[in-house]
């Protein structure tokens, strides 16, 4: 795994501390899916202090940098995630609002079939289904 300050490095940014705070609270979220008032609220609860302005300066220079990646899954309200090495595909709980992650290769194999049928090669794709729990 790339340490954050590779990641910034490869990136060109500098090695500063709240780049490395925001990534650091990011690497260890659970889940994975934050709020940029999330990051704030967690930066300050291990008693370290930052600006909203800070964070929120960070977060557009770290998804800028193809380190994070930003979300809308809900009308509004942006959650930013670390870019994985792994391709994944999302779920939310329209009643929760919980982010779920989910990998299929049939889902990725079928895309990549239509997109070929068509005449194209598929560059990038975000598939984010909007789900309710059944009830018993």
């Amino acid at each position: 795994m790339v340490s954050q300050d590779q990641q910034l490095k490869r990136a060109g940014l500098k090695i500063t501390l709240p780049r490395l705070k925001v990534l650091q609270v990011l690497e260890e979220a659970d889940p994975h899916h934050l709020s940029a008032e999330e990051i704030y609220k967690k930066l300050l609860m291990v008693d370290w202090s930052i600006g909203h302005a800070t964070v929120y300066r960070v977060l557009v220079q770290l998804e800028r940098a193809k380190i994070i990646q930003r979300h809308n899954f809900e009308e509004g309200h942006a959650v930013y995630e670390l870019l994985g090495e792994e391709h994944h595909d999302h779920m939310v709980d329209v009643d929760s609002g919980e982010v779920l992650e989910f990998i299929n290769e049939e889902i990725e194999e079928l895309q990549r079939e239509i997109v070929a049928k068509e005449g194209f090669e598929l560059v990038d794709h975000e598939l984010v289904l909007y789900v309710r729990k059944l009830k018993d």
